[in-house]
């Protein structure tokens, strides 16, 4: 049951972990915020939750990647210490794949392929309820997870590989939420945070 909505991110929320390289991120006011760049680059919020819905819209220009994290607990190694929702530039692409945007990354195709084409806002809701994961991407469910599934390092419940260190089973605990700029041009706005 959702309590209430306790963040509005704003340019204060944010820390940009590769600022010292170039100045990638930018804010379009204080609730958007603009990345472009060749090279991946990280913001996080700085709220360590463990229970959260986490909601956000976004457009991407053609052959965008980015992606939505949480429950990340290492700054110097998001990708093996957190979950990624993947941001691609997928739109039409069948079938949905583990790098499809609206995936759990490498490790769950979403149910369906909902993103938008280039150009075009999105909406995202991201819930983290103990060990069940949903996303709902342009009002559609993508993904429905138990992360209680994934018992074995480098492997999916399918059996499938994937290159995590860690099991998901084992990324309870409360971490940062972030996002990524992984090459092209990604715009977010209207980011809420709520806490289960």
């Amino acid at each position: 049951m959702m309590k209430q909505v306790m963040y509005k991110w704003a340019k204060k929320t944010f820390i940009d972990l590769r600022a010292d390289k170039e100045h990638i991120w930018r804010f379009a006011n204080s609730e958007n915020h603009h990345a472009m760049g060749v090279v991946t680059t990280w913001f996080f919020c700085g709220v360590l939750k463990e229970d959260e819905a986490y909601a956000l819209n976004f457009k991407h220009d053609e052959g965008t990647n980015s992606g939505a994290f949480f429950r990340w607990t290492d700054l110097e190694n998001p990708v093996q210490t957190g979950i990624e929702i993947q941001i691609f530039d997928t739109h039409g692409n069948e079938p949905a794949m583990t790098h499809c945007s609206g995936a759990l990354y490498d490790c769950l195709a979403p149910i369906r392929n909902t993103c938008k084409p280039a150009g075009k806002w999105n909406t995202m809701v991201l819930t983290a309820d103990g060990s069940n994961v949903t996303v709902v991407m342009n009002d559609e469910l993508t993904i429905q997870a138990d992360l209680s599934q994934w018992t074995e390092a480098g492997k999916n419940p399918d059996g499938s590989p994937n290159k995590f260190q860690r099991s998901f089973c084992e990324i309870m605990e409360p971490g940062h939420i972030g996002l990524q700029d992984h090459g092209g041009h990604i715009w977010f706005k209207d980011l809420e945070l709520t806490l289960l």
